[in-house]
């Protein structure tokens, strides 16, 4: 099957430029302004449309496990939002049980994501050091996983003392692999929560109130130091306020190799979402929190100027009836929210068409540069020659409003619904066919594959 994109015009990081893009079977043969009509089983005229490489989301959790059940979207449904959004490969987490091999996690994992529409990788999660855990990393990255998840937060569970934190930075370094760091004080973080819910407060405003912004700051300014110590890469996760962007910039100055990332909630809403009723303000009890304009402001222009280097969208949703798991209890609400499926058009609406971002900047942050920093970069995150059919043609004219009733996802809740947005795919072409045409899912639409990274 051969495709024939003619007259788009392309977006890459690097440029804008129009041109042709022919597809033979799954992989893009070539892109130039030559004819190539008498070539092609479909062609597609793209005129007035952008062409931009399918968006990869370095941080989803799909099928998560939690006390108020499973995530509600698992693989399948949360690859088909994500595919109706633009996004079409998925980086999601392996969270093995306390005393269960690494490898043998993965292996579960693969299992359970083998219905995803999206190609997928993993990050691998160690809970909990063993003398053994350095060779289940070294087989891990046989196993095509170069990055590694671990918690400052969450310590009952998967979270690390520090002691330990420092062992699995120093193993992942040397087997030549990436941390992905969440960073919170987890133990003071945990007082708080247990002396505002004894004092009686219940609302999901003390979740906000017991993890502030400078509990997480301390803990990205303590992991750079301990990944430098451990001569690790480091990849910081969901960084949500300003004062963490500071100690980033000081750790790059430094030499440290440092990655960031924010999501678009950290972006778009700020703490007076936690002002109202318990069903008003539970969907949006995620964590990080969400902090002040003023911090969304210094992401929005850390990402300009390039000290963010992706948006993830961690997403994360549950019911409505799930959050009411914490109606008497703030910290049971399961905390998390969807959006794998707007992230794309909610950049392009308030980054590209405010200025706060260039298309070009818009593309890198949405693919090119989470394809690069997980090394997957030969396939994914550009439109060229060689490179894996995964095409969005965006269409700048279109507008819609987000709403729980019309998305993808399996939830009856959505944190961005009512908002507007302009721009949405008129095609979204994953691994050479048309899985999404305006706005319906093609049956053409199979599986996608696991990505099996390797360490350069």
């Amino acid at each position: 099957m051969s495709i024939l994109i003619k007259n788009g015009n392309l977006v890459s990081s690097a440029g804008t430029m129009t041109a042709d893009v022919l597809i033979e079977n799954d992989r893009v043969r070539t892109v130039g302004g030559e004819n190539m009509h008498g070539r092609a089983d479909r062609v597609i005229d793209a005129a007035g449309m952008f062409l931009l490489p399918g968006g990869v989301d370095p941080h989803v959790h799909m099928h998560l496990p939690s006390p108020a059940g499973y995530s509600s979207d698992d693989f399948l449904t949360g690859s088909r939002a994500a595919l109706h959004g633009g996004t079409t490969t998925l980086m999601d987490f392996v969270t093995p049980e306390r005393g269960e091999p690494l490898p043998r996690a993965l292996e579960k994992r693969m299992r359970e994501a083998e219905c995803s529409l999206t190609d997928y990788a993993f990050h691998v999660s160690p809970v909990e050091w063993r003398e053994s855990i350095p060779a289940e990393i070294r087989e891990c990255t046989g196993m095509g996983v170069t990055s590694f998840k671990v918690y400052m937060a969450y310590k009952q569970t998967v979270g690390l003392g520090d002691e330990d934190l420092l062992r699995v930075m120093k193993a992942v370094g040397k087997a030549g692999g990436m941390v992905t760091v969440h960073c919170e004080e987890g133990d003071e973080i945990e007082k708080l929560r247990d002396r505002f819910f004894l004092d009686g407060h219940t609302l999901p405003l003390y979740h906000l109130l017991s993890r502030p912004s400078h509990l997480e700051s301390s803990a990205v300014k303590r992991a750079l130091a301990m990944a430098a110590e451990a001569g690790c890469p480091v990849y910081i996760v969901h960084v949500s306020a300003a004062e963490s962007l500071d100690h980033i910039r000081e750790a790059r100055l430094r030499g440290q190799t440092v990655y960031a990332e924010t999501c678009p909630q950290c972006l778009l809403f700020d703490n007076s979402k936690y002002t109202g009723p318990f069903e008003q303000t539970s969907p949006y009890v995620i964590s990080p929190p969400l902090r002040t304009e003023a911090d969304s402001d210094a992401l929005w222009h850390a990402l300009a100027d390039g000290t963010i280097n992706t948006v993830g969208t961690d997403h994360c949703p549950f019911t409505a009836e799930q959050k009411r798991t914490g109606l008497r209890d703030f910290r049971r609400i399961p905390g998390g929210a969807g959006g794998v499926e707007h992230r794309l058009a909610l950049l392009y609406t308030h980054g590209v068409l405010t200025g706060r971002l260039t298309f070009n900047q818009l593309v890198n942050i949405f693919s090119t540069e989470p394809a690069r920093i997980f090394g997957i970069n030969l396939r994914k995150g550009d439109i060229a020659a060689g490179s894996d059919a995964d095409i969005v043609i965006w269409n700048p004219e279109a507008a819609g409003t987000v709403s729980a009733e019309s998305h993808h996802m399996n939830c009856d809740i959505n944190i961005y619904g009512g908002m507007a947005v302009r721009g949405a795919p008129e095609h979204v072409i994953k691994g050479g066919e048309v899985v999404v045409a305006r706005g319906e899912m093609s049956s053409l639409a199979g599986r996608g594959s696991y990505l099996h990274r390797t360490i350069p």
